[in-house]
C-alpha cells in the first residue's frame, strides 16, 4: 500500500492594513508556515458581471456573472526549469523586460530600496539607543554616570 501525498495547504491572500493618510500597498501577501512552500501555482476565479439579471421571485434580482479560471505562475520556479533564452521569451510574452535587461534598469531602484532599509534599521537601532540612554538618565543616583555617558557618546561622535 503507497502512501497518499497530503493535499497542499489551500493559500489564503492577505492585503496589509495601510497606515492612515498612505496609500494601500496593492501586493497581496500568502502566510507560509515553517515546513511548508509557496505554491508555483495559484489558480484564481472571476466572477464577472454580464450586465444581466435573473429575476427570482423569491429574492428579488441577481446580477448574471461569467466564471473565468486564471492561473498565476511563480517566475522563480519557471526561471529554474527553462533555458534562460526561454525564460526570457516568457518574460516578454508577459509584457516584461529580458531577465538581464531588467535587472539593469531595475538595479537603482533596488539600491534605493536596500538603502531606505539600512536606513530605517539605523534609525531603530537609534531610537532604541535614545530610550535606553533616556531610561539610564532617570533615577537621580546615576545622574553622574549618565553625563559620563555622554560625554564618551561626543567624543565618539
Amino acid at each position: 500500500m503507497t502512501a497518499k501525498k497530503p493535499l497542499p495547504k489551500i493559500p489564503i491572500l492577505y492585503y496589509e492594513e495601510p497606515n492612515p493618510g498612505e496609500p494601500a500597498n496593492p501586493i497581496p501577501y500568502i502566510e507560509i508556515g515553517k515546513d511548508e512552500q509557496m505554491p508555483v501555482v495559484l489558480f484564481i476565479s472571476e466572477y464577472k458581471e454580464t450586465g444581466e439579471f435573473e429575476v427570482d421571485t423569491g429574492t428579488g434580482s441577481h446580477p448574471i456573472v461569467d466564471m473565468t479560471f486564471h492561473k498565476y505562475v511563480d517566475l522563480d520556479h519557471l526561471q529554474a526549469v527553462f533555458s534562460p533564452k526561454l525564460f526570457d521569451k516568457i518574460r516578454v510574452g508577459l509584457g516584461m523586460k529580458p531577465l538581464k535587461e531588467a535587472q539593469k534598469a531595475g538595479k537603482p531602484l533596488m539600491d534605493k530600496v536596500f538603502l531606505n532599509a539600512e536606513l530605517r534599521k539605523n534609525t531603530l537601532e537609534n531610537s532604541e539607543e535614545e530610550r535606553q540612554r533616556r531610561a539610564f538618565t532617570l533615577g537621580e543616583g546615576l545622574r553622574q554616570k549618565s553625563e559620563e555617558f555622554l560625554k564618551n557618546q561626543d567624543k565618539d561622535n
